[in-house]
């Protein structure tokens, strides 16, 4: 009798170079960079000091834009490396290409760790290009941090805030890499005696205010989920309504967060204060949806909306320094 013909189930097909990083893009949304990355621009205006010149500004901003891509590129790859599990047994997220077994987990840790070999470099080029050594020193505790918020939701209802602090760096980080002293760092150890440290770290708290807040929005997608699978968050803590209110506290104080800071700042002007009311008239808009659509109003609030914030805020404030 003819031997019987063993059937094997087909190997999955390792994607090729271009297609895995297509494939990371898409998983990690870098069209979401749109949130923190308007931030970190007006904080380097702000922070640039007088006189600075055009050439070496543009330098300086080059490199903090490398450096935001490769740093959220290392902590959303993270996430979804350390989440893929969770991720798979999610309906909402189990079509992600790690959780779907579309991008392998170790292609995605390659490409991740790669990310965050390069964000090191790109930040250690500011101390032999422009003479500043903080980036290259305090990457390995940004790298830290950003990764350590995808652990979080696994023992605190507060992971939102920790996402909040997370992207809240990146106007602190492209100013320290502008100018150190701004912030109170190397040549003024003293925070008082920065005049644009008041600012910046107020804007910083605007940012984890405002993350927070629509992140606590973005995670009622996932309420029943994650109480099915023991996951901590603000939702699955308090309820859709509880949520809510939480989120319109925290939005509440990061509208107040900017009112301070322009009050502080003595080069912001009409434009910054038109700036912030932009921002709590669409933080309202964002609610209002919520409360008329609700589940149907969650894209339109988290991204569409908070698209909008960050983008206005900072370009108004922005023209409002320059002019």
């Amino acid at each position: 009798m003819p031997p019987t013909a063993v059937h094997h189930a087909p190997q999955p097909v390792r994607p090729t170079l271009y297609a895995a990083l297509a494939l990371a893009a898409q998983d990690i949304k870098l069209s979401h960079t749109v949130f923190a990355l308007p931030f970190a621009i007006l904080a380097a205006v702000l922070a640039r000091p007088e006189g600075d010149s055009a050439g070496r500004f543009t330098l300086q901003l080059a490199l903090v834009l490398v450096c935001m891509t490769l740093a959220r590129t290392w902590a959303m790859l993270f996430n979804r490396i350390a989440d893929h599990r969770l991720d798979a047994a999610n309906p909402r997220t189990e079509r992600r290409a790690i959780a779907s077994g579309a991008l392998p987990v170790g292609t995605a840790t390659v490409i991740a760790l790669s990310s965050a070999g390069l964000f090191w470099l790109a930040a250690g080029a500011f101390w032999p290009l422009l003479d500043n050594p903080w980036p290259a020193l305090l990457a390995p505790l940004a790298l830290a941090w950003v990764a350590f918020y995808s652990l979080t939701k696994r023992f605190t209802a507060l992971c939102h805030l920790v996402l909040g602090i997370a992207l809240a760096l990146s106007p602190l980080c492209a100013a320290i890499a502008v100018a150190p002293s701004s912030v109170g760092l190397a040549a003024a150890p003293d925070f008082f005696t920065s005049p644009t440290a008041p600012a910046l770290y107020l804007i910083a708290l605007m940012v984890a205010l405002w993350v927070g807040g629509f992140d606590i929005i973005y995670a009622l997608q996932d309420l029943d989920y994650d109480r099915t699978a023991g996951l901590r968050s603000i939702p699955a803590r308090l309820g859709w309504t509880g949520a809510v209110r939480a989120s319109r506290v925290l939005h509440a104080a990061a509208v107040a967060a900017l009112a301070v800071a322009g009050g502080l700042e003595p080069r912001f002007g009409v434009l910054y204060a038109l700036a912030v009311a932009v921002v709590a008239a669409l933080l309202i808009t964002e609610h209002i949806v919520l409360a008329r659509r609700g589940r149907a109003g969650l894209q339109a609030a988290f991204f569409t909306l908070n698209g909008i914030v960050s983008l206005v805020f900072a370009a108004l404030a922005i023209l409002d320094l320059l002019a």
